[in-house]
């Protein structure tokens, strides 16, 4: 009885709350509340009928007789893996978001390299300038694009007056411009987290491969490069992830051959009206995107483990 009493006299009291409690129940909360309870409500809406699916429960539970009938409707999971369409635009958005991540891996390394690697004074400005195109409107950056690469366009207009060209190159609407455009918006997430792994990285094991015999290239390869995966890793998915459910980019500057999810999600939502197909569609592109998530949580959890012991 006593123990009873001391335990409610805790819970009154809220000792259980402490401050380590309070940190990690904040976010958990955040992400209940932001990504938990709509991901359920559109798992919901999935797999329930159309003419169901504002009901409390989406038609999923019936009361009937005394009993409780649950009926799930996995016919829109079964188009969904039936239909070429929906494969080809899944592998499409994967392409496009993978050769993004690529260049913009092969153009921000060497920046976030210069950034981590210069003077500390001017190292300010260098972050300013990375984030300089956030102070712009997204959609306005990229309606920008549309008129450097159009057919009477700056781009072509410069490549004509220096005589490079006889011609205006067609490059709006094409694989071609939809990269451009995933690239620029997507540049500067990938140089943040290089540049934070870099800017920390001990400089003396340099020194030492230096003093060994290694070439600076020998060195960069060896020691830079390995010690900086753990920036590669997170740059990779702060980039490929949103590319694969990117929806302004296409729209503006892709063209029909540039197919991806979000395009179609949109038809789905919006012009089929069919929620449920769209919401079937919508819990797919979240698993596909939690499997590099799940990747990248197994070679953190690897390399703490690695380096306690």
């Amino acid at each position: 009885m006593k123990s009873i009493l001391q335990t409610l006299r805790s819970f009154v009291t809220l000792r259980w709350i402490t401050g380590k409690n309070a940190v990690i129940a904040v976010p958990a909360l955040f992400l209940t509340i932001a990504f938990l309870i709509p991901f359920l409500i559109v798992l919901r809406i999935s797999l329930s009928d159309m003419d169901t699916a504002g009901s409390p429960f989406g038609g999923l539970l019936s009361y009937v007789d005394g009993i409780v009938v649950l009926k799930v409707k996995i016919a829109n999971y079964l188009f969904i893996a039936a239909d070429e369409l929906y494969l080809l635009t899944y592998l499409s958005s994967i392409k496009y978001a993978a050769i993004t991540t690529a260049i913009c891996l092969v153009i921000g390394y060497p920046f976030a390299y210069f950034m981590a690697r210069a003077k500390p004074s001017i190292r300010p400005v260098l972050m300013m300038l990375v984030m300089l195109p956030f102070w712009t409107s997204f959609l306005l950056r990229v309606y920008a694009w549309k008129g450097i690469l159009a057919n009477q366009g700056l781009l072509n207009d410069l490549l004509l007056s220096l005589g490079l060209i006889s011609a205006p190159l067609h490059m709006m609407n094409t694989s071609f411009s939809l990269i451009v455009g995933m690239v620029y918006a997507y540049l500067p997430f990938m140089i943040l987290p290089l540049y934070a792994n870099l800017v920390k990285m001990d400089m003396r094991y340099l020194e030492a491969a230096a003093d060994l015999g290694a070439t600076p290239l020998q060195a960069f390869w060896r020691i830079t490069v390995p010690l900086s995966k753990s920036g590669i890793i997170a740059g990779a998915m702060l980039v490929f992830i949103p590319s694969v459910g990117e929806y302004v980019i296409p729209e503006l500057l892709g063209g029909p051959e540039t197919l991806m999810i979000g395009r179609v999600l949109w038809d789905e939502y919006f012009t089929n009206n069919d929620w449920a197909m769209a919401s079937s569609v919508t819990v797919l592109v979240i698993l596909l995107i939690l499997v590099p998530m799940a990747i990248f949580k197994k070679y953190k959890t690897d390399q703490d483990a690695g380096e306690r012991t």
